[in-house]
């Protein structure tokens, strides 16, 4: 499917929303609030818009900015430990050209992989409400047709997992109900990437040992081989 938009116009829209009056709410309470450590920051307190390399074989979909991370930075995977861990593992596979992902314009390149998420406004607790996550699929949409290069897509966590499956749904493909898995690979359909399921790189999932760096490395490293 080709986009009737450009990167900027995708992204001018996404930084204008204004959909979901209960994010709206949060964003902009974290951004005037801060937390302490950042005192001296300007919040982005915004929707935040996809990131990364507009020819990448590799889309990776997370499930919204972190209050104190993308909202704060204005930028994906940027500012919080998440970031630290996925950008790191895409240096060690050659797709970020440094380990570090603080600020947006802290010279980060990323190549063959483009970053984004199935909502774009941080929500209380990280849990968007149904309704919430469904309005926002449609600019995710809007990506994937301009991400005509891509051929595998990377979950990070149930929600993204979801939310990828029920946007392809809501685009009128017909797929199966699917089982969430660490490591996961599933053929959705002839005309679509290939899927593969990932943990989400949250502080609660790598402290605890559920996801560790071998196993972020190894999914990866999967998603790359299939997408050639």
């Amino acid at each position: 499917m080709q986009s009737r938009l450009t990167f900027e116009e995708l992204h001018a829209q996404i930084i204008s929303c204004v959909a979901c009056p209960r994010l709206v709410e949060y964003r902009q309470e974290v951004a005037r609030s801060k937390k302490r450590e950042f005192r001296e920051w300007e919040y982005w307190g915004r929707p935040v818009p996809g990131f990364g390399d507009p020819r990448a074989k590799l889309l990776i979909i997370g499930l919204a900015p972190a209050a104190h991370g993308a909202n704060r930075t204005g930028r994906m995977f940027t500012g919080d430990s998440s970031g630290d861990w996925l950008i790191r593992a895409l240096y060690r596979a050659g797709l970020a050209s440094q380990p570090t992902s603080h600020h947006r314009d802290d010279g980060l390149v990323l190549q063959n992989v483009y970053l984004t998420a199935v909502v774009r406004c941080a929500p209380p607790d990280n849990r968007p409400a149904r309704d919430e996550l469904t309005r926002c699929l449609a600019f995710l949409g809007d990506e994937l047709a301009l991400l005509a290069s891509v051929r595998v897509v990377l979950t990070l966590g149930r929600i993204a997992f979801g939310g990828y499956l029920e946007l392809l749904r809501c685009q009128g493909h017909k797929v199966t109900p699917l089982t969430f898995r660490h490591g996961g690979v599933y053929e959705v359909g002839p005309s679509l990437p290939t899927l593969v399921a990932s943990y989400h790189p949250s502080r609660r999932n790598t402290q605890t040992g559920l996801l560790t760096a071998g196993m972020l490395d190894a999914v990866i490293g999967t998603a790359l081989t299939m997408a050639g």
